[in-house]
């Protein structure tokens, strides 16, 4: 039997993303069909594609090469799709981040990205820490300096977190409740922050970041934002300053050998300029309304 395009792209999104559920947001599929696809595809092969961990999924020496040689399909079958839809240039910078942060990039994309650039962007949203090392994506947005001796970053400045609630004291809010996150937002220090400290009072969660927001605007409760999302949004009020151990630094983290492509760094030095232009948000540095 052929293999298939289709589960050749989504062995690279699980081996890229090292694992089920960090593939899952990329794919749209759940990580039961994700599993049964990739076990599919093992039996295909004749060979276990990975060594499946408790912290995620890591290549065995076949799906090493194998990730090598769907690559090059990957990268024929983008062609012919360039090909068929016209002449849309061949660089592709993908840009990796958290929810909030790829959310204010989308943003104020106009300042990262212009069609005479000669490149496409992709963002890859994602709570799990992007592979760079493996291509999965050229620039990340991180909240720490990186450590792998094949990465470099520089620093774009600091985020405060703080607590916000929405304008007006009903349901949970008025009751003192907390919103809390599941799921992979979970493992985010500002959602450990608030089940350490207010995890008794926790009343309602949501499984994704912009639940949560949706869920305080509403009244359901009491959260923690980035100042630079809560303070931008006209419905949620800071109830108290920045938590201090919940500051974190901003880097943005490239490959060791693409740092000076000039298409790749004409978006990086775009992307550090943006934050740069918005560190009082991003620090919260404004009064409490």
């Amino acid at each position: 039997m052929d293999i298939v395009w289709d589960d050749l792209r989504l062995f690279l999104d699980v081996a890229r993303l090292g694992g089920l559920s960090a593939a899952t947001g990329i794919t749209r599929l759940s990580a039961a069909t994700l599993g049964r696809r990739v076990t599919a595809l093992e039996k295909q092969i004749g060979e276990p594609l990975f060594v499946r961990q408790q912290t995620g999924y890591r290549l065995t020496p076949v799906g090493e090469e194998l990730l090598r040689r769907a690559e090059d399909v990957e990268a024929a079958m983008q062609s012919l799709t360039r090909w068929r839809e016209g002449s849309l240039p061949d660089r592709i910078v993908r840009v990796s981040a958290g929810p909030w942060t790829s959310a204010f990039v989308s943003a104020h994309i106009g300042e990262i990205w212009t069609v005479d650039d000669g490149i496409r962007v992709e963002l890859v949203t994602t709570t799990d820490r992007v592979d760079i090392g493996r291509r999965a994506a050229d620039i990340g947005i991180r909240s720490e300096r990186p450590t792998e001796q094949w990465l470099a970053g520089r620093q774009s400045g600091k985020v405060a977190h703080a607590i916000y609630s929405g304008r007006h004291l009903i349901n949970g809010i008025a009751a003192g409740l907390f919103v809390g996150v599941t799921g992979e937002g979970a493992k985010i220090a500002s959602a450990r922050w608030l089940q350490a400290h207010h995890g008794d009072r926790i009343a309602v969660r949501g499984n994704n970041s912009h639940s949560v927001r949706e869920l305080v605007a509403a009244g359901a409760g009491l959260s923690i934002f980035p100042c630079f999302v809560g303070d931008s949004d006209p419905r949620l009020v800071r109830v108290a300053r920045p938590i201090p151990e919940l500051e974190t630094d901003q880097w943005i983290v490239t490959h060791h050998e693409e740092r000076h492509s000039p298409l790749l760094r004409k978006v990086a030095d775009r992307i550090a300029a943006l934050m740069r232009a918005h560190q009082p948000l991003f620090r919260g540095e404004r009064p409490i309304l």
